[in-house]
């Protein structure tokens, strides 16, 4: 009986430590964090951050992802602390179609998205029938398309909003051909299309400079502010604020303005 007794205590500190030991990894590790970034301007800001944070010891290991699928999925399975490439409409509806429990816990940077030609210097040489390409995501497609509209190249049904898809294209009086693409492969097909809407980060990464080479940019007071991303579980976790605080300070605010010079702009 003794014996039994012992056992079942066992058992149960056993099952004690468990718990204990899960709460403990769901915790991120302050002084070593692991970010997914996209190339360029993401890529860039956050080395700065990583330079800073170095001089506290702290070690920022960064990820690069060249599209928008995985930086999430590698969150999601814990592969990635945080990730930075997104606005938070497209990290909204990312996780709501694959039943991600992903939030965003921060603002970094705003990508004010553009349209780009190779022989146009003007969004009003476009012609009837010419072929525009949009990202093929449904967050950035619908950006593209309230570009377009913006420019009266297009109308969109009354009230869809972010929401709008080629569906929802109500005039299109001068007949132009939406193509929908995958949005890193956007500059590289340029050349194959009249125009195309390419977010900054692609298409500087590209070497486009988006305040001299596009012929139709979003104005920058736009509400698609790029966030960090986490599991909902870290949400308040002491390592993000602490990141936040590295980010946040003037002098990554000032390298931001000066290397991208107005293209990109801070977010917070």
């Amino acid at each position: 009986m003794k014996k039994t007794i012992g056992l079942w205590i066992v058992g149960i500190l056993f099952l004690l430590s468990g718990c204990g030991n899960s709460d403990a990894q769901n915790t991120l590790d302050p002084n070593h964090l692991i970010i997914g970034v996209t190339p360029g301007p993401h890529e860039e800001v956050m080395e700065q951050v990583k330079k800073k944070a170095a001089e506290d010891g702290i070690t920022i290991e960064l990820q690069v992802f060249t599209e928008y699928v995985m930086p999430n999925i590698a969150l999601a399975e814990g592969e990635l602390d945080l990730n930075m490439f997104q606005h938070k409409p497209y990290l909204e509806r990312f996780s709501e179609e694959r039943n991600l429990d992903l939030v965003d816990v921060g603002y970094t940077i705003n990508f004010p998205i553009a349209l780009y030609a190779e022989s146009l210097e003007n969004v009003s040489e476009l012609q009837e029938g010419d072929r525009i390409a949009i990202p093929n995501d449904p967050t950035n497609g619908a950006r593209a398309l309230i570009l377009l509209e913006s420019a009266g190249l297009i109308t969109l049904e009354e009230g869809v909003g972010v929401e709008a898809t080629v569906n929802h294209i109500a005039e299109n009086p001068m007949n132009f051909h939406i193509i929908e693409l995958e949005a890193s492969q956007l500059p590289r097909q340029l050349e194959e299309v009249t125009a195309a809407v390419i977010n900054s980060n692609f298409a500087i990464e590209y070497g486009f400079v988006p305040t001299r080479d596009s012929i139709l940019m979003e104005p920058g007071d736009s509400p698609y502010v790029n966030v960090v991303a986490a599991r909902a579980e870290n949400k308040d976790d002491p390592a993000i604020a602490q990141l936040m605080e590295y980010y946040y300070q003037d002098d990554i605010k000032a390298f931001i303005e000066e290397r991208f010079q107005g293209s990109i702009v801070p977010g917070w």
